[in-house]
């Protein structure tokens, strides 16, 4: 198919918490127009699953709204990682799995004997079904006579991008994260794919940036958009973060991807230090190579420290540093650094006021992802996606910590806009990324010192 480059690029982006379809004007970088849903998880059925049903009546009915307000030339596709897509034929064979469903802990010790070595995935073991092998492994063994139906195994993206164009396909950003399933150094499936006969199951793996196709006819006529739109073949959303700023920094340079999940990345950066231990691994970029990677639950922790926001004061800042008010990790246990240390505040959260608790949990997010850096590595220069670029207070502090530049996106969609360069026409879009201030604040030194000590305990 000839590639284009369509000047109104719809954006499906379905994250963990929340789904969206983003129009971006690829000349301009700019956001067009919106539509967005929560995303939530079904609870019926053989186990929680994602509610496709409800989600693809959410992208249809956004697609059409869209078009007709700002039109649409071109459709692109991001998702979270760590899902996939059985298809028996033209259905789905079993449900969509919730990543965080704790079923394929059951098969736990079964699954050890197959899955690769980390130095052959660079994917560390992570709980629940966060390794898409072990989503695979479990269902296989829950439900052998639906398994034995699967005709095809599909990345998250590219389901969505079959339903869209009905043509099936692979990609590396989603098969390289923490999957089990990739071997990052040498480009191809692991040795466990082969082992337990799945390989044939894969359709081929093709480039992020393919025009997989155009939209079904059906779906051309519910939606007014015109038959011949083309469909990119979908990247996983922290790689669509990451897609803008390839060949814009020197490197290595380190992007942090944020929303649910905080994701540190440093291209050009060494994969030796990484820890399957410590929830760091390899990502694999829109172009096949490895990036090391650590995270932690930056957005879902937010959320269980900070019941209500309030910008903090500076009065709030000396507070929490003065009477030595800190989060410790980890909130979400068995994911990050930390995982396998409970988290705790050293005094009662109730008793803080809004400001002062933003400002404790902005500074936890700040030592949490320095702690990210000694895994993944220090880039010159550290950009800042998605909600967190807004934290005024989680980027001084950061920068103070990591002593390297930190710019924050002017841009609140980077995993939208990232996913429309899949097209090509917006590679030369200019930064509207800005540095921030580095935090000074008396007593700060003392304060981190406190803080990486309880937190090794």
């Amino acid at each position: 198919m000839t590639k284009t480059t369509p000047r109104r690029v719809a954006v499906i982006d379905i994250g963990k918490t929340n789904a969206k379809v983003v129009v971006i004007d690829t000349q301009s970088g700019q956001q067009l127009g919106a539509r967005s849903t929560a995303n939530t998880i079904r609870t019926d059925g053989p186990y929680p699953h994602a509610d496709v049903d409800m989600l693809w009546q959410f992208m249809i009915g956004a697609l059409s709204a869209l078009h007709t307000e700002v039109g649409v030339d071109g459709i692109s596709i991001t998702t979270h990682g760590a899902t996939g897509a059985l298809l028996a034929g033209d259905e789905l064979a079993l449900p969509v799995l919730d990543y965080e469903f704790e079923g394929p802990e059951s098969v736990t010790e079964s699954y050890a004997s197959v899955r690769p070595e980390f130095a052959e995935s660079l994917s560390p073991k992570l709980p629940n079904g966060l390794n898409w092998g072990a989503q695979l492994f479990w269902q296989s063994r829950q439900f052998p006579e639906a398994f034995a139906r699967v005709t095809a195994i599909v990345p998250y993206p590219q389901y969505w991008a079959w339903r869209l164009t009905g043509k099936l396909a692979s990609e590396v950003t989603s098969l390289g994260c923490h999957t089990d399933l990739w071997a990052p150094d040498h480009r191809t499936f692991s040795s466990m794919v082969d082992g337990l006969g799945w390989r044939a199951l894969f359709p081929d793996v093709l480039p992020a940036t393919t025009i997989l196709g155009t939209l079904r006819p059906e779906l051309a006529a519910a939606t007014s958009l015109p038959a011949e739109t083309p469909v990119t073949c979908g990247i996983h959303d922290s790689n669509a973060s990451l897609l803008s700023h390839l060949g814009r920094h020197e490197a290595p340079f380190t992007i942090v991807s944020t929303g649910t999940w905080t994701i540190l990345m440093t291209v050009g950066g060494d994969t030796g230090s990484l820890d399957p231990n410590k929830d760091s691994l390899a990502n694999v970029d829109a172009y096949g190579r490895p990036v090391p990677t650590a995270r932690f639950m930056g957005g879902r922790e937010f959320d269980m420290l900070v019941p209500e926001i309030a910008e903090p004061t500076e009065a709030d800042l000396a507070h929490v540093i003065d009477h030595d008010v800190q989060a410790l990790p980890s909130f979400v246990p068995g994911v990050g650094a930390f995982g396998r240390r409970r988290g705790n505040w050293t005094v009662d959260p109730d008793a803080l006021t809004p400001g002062q608790r933003t400002a404790a949990a902005s500074l936890y997010l700040a030592l949490m992802a320095e702690a990210c850096l000694g895994l993944c590595g220090l880039g010159r220069s550290i950009t800042l996606e998605g909600p967190l670029a807004r934290n005024r207070l989680f980027g001084a502090a950061l920068a103070q910590l990591a002593g390297v530049p930190v710019m924050a996106s002017g841009d609140a969609t980077g995993t939208s806009l990232g996913a429309s360069l899949l097209f090509g026409g917006a590679l030369t879009i200019g930064d509207d990324s800005h540095a921030l201030p580095v935090l000074q604040a008396e007593g700060w030194d003392a304060y981190v010192e406190r803080w990486r000590q309880r937190a090794a305990e």
